[in-house]
């Protein structure tokens, strides 16, 4: 299963993503910036890159992290991974995810316990126009919020 027309994200959406401009726009929160990973096709790949995520998160000191993916399935894997590596650490953790209809993931773990679903159809499934299905500002402050109730729980 791959990515359809609806959760493709449009050039101008990366140049304007609701998600960093909200993380951005907050006083309350040091962004200090973005990590971008691949899908690698075999597991022992998928696995690296996960723990290589969660090593980052926890070189930068950080407090918190947002893990999103534009896909579902066998992406689920790498997903879940990074967000079980940076949970692991005691680093607040939250996912945001397509989900839809099918509503579960293909493998989970402890620390999804808090995934935004950027599924805007009726019917939960992808549709045939473009960009409808994908992160949007409402989304990004859902996410916000549940990052910073995680964090204050984390730092009591």
């Amino acid at each position: 299963m791959g990515i359809g027309p609806s959760t493709k994200e449009t050039t101008l959406h990366h140049f304007r993503d609701p998600l960093v401009d909200e993380l951005c726009d907050d006083t309350d929160i040091d962004f200090v910036g973005v990590i971008l990973a691949g899908i690698p096709q075999d597991n022992a790949s998928k696995y690296f890159t996960g723990d290589r995520i969660g090593a980052l998160a926890e070189a930068m000191r950080v407090k918190g992290a947002i893990v999103s993916e534009d896909s579902w399935g066998n992406s689920n894997v790498d997903f879940a991974h990074a967000i079980e590596e940076i949970g692991k650490r005691e680093i607040a953790v939250v996912g945001v995810s397509f989900v839809g209809v099918q509503g579960a993931f293909v493998v989970t773990n402890r620390y999804m316990d808090s995934i935004v679903d950027i599924n805007k159809s009726v019917e939960g499934i992808e549709t045939n126009v473009v960009g409808e299905n994908n992160l949007v500002r409402t989304d990004a402050k859902k996410a916000k919020a549940l990052l910073k109730l995680k964090m204050r729980k984390l730092n009591r």
